[in-house]
């Protein structure tokens, strides 16, 4: 599990390029520190508060793609389990402090990806 990328993954470049060509400034995988532990999202808008996730299909277990490897499949599903859960436990955490989450899923075009995280960011800068 060495070799998965934890950055830069192909989703992830095509939302930033298509944020960075409608004119958003974010910083990239920088760390929250206002909690008790660090979370580093992938997207960050520091102003509006906003923390951007790029999740992939099998690491996030997505409703429409998540197919359970064949061997192994009981310690697979676990940790499929844990990653949802630590996923929902950080987007109240960083909710209770005054963050907006997204979520984005890998399979979800950049352009669509990119709307609703442009919508967000415009809200709370409005705030």
């Amino acid at each position: 599990m060495r070799r998965v990328r934890t950055t830069g993954t192909h989703p992830e470049m095509e939302l930033r390029r298509v944020l960075h060509a409608r004119g958003l400034r974010y910083r990239v995988n920088s760390p929250i520190d206002e909690l008790s532990r660090r979370i580093r999202p992938d997207i960050v808008f520091r102003g509006p508060r906003v923390a951007v996730f790029v999740d992939g299909c099998f690491w996030h277990g997505c409703p429409q793609h998540f197919v359970p490897p064949k061997k192994n499949t009981s310690w697979w599903t676990s940790k499929i389990a844990d990653n949802s859960r630590r996923d929902h436990r950080i987007d109240l955490e960083l909710a209770t402090i005054g963050w907006a989450v997204v979520r984005v899923w890998e399979h979800e075009p950049a352009t669509s990806a990119a709307e609703r995280v442009v919508r967000i960011v415009d809200a709370r800068r409005k705030q």
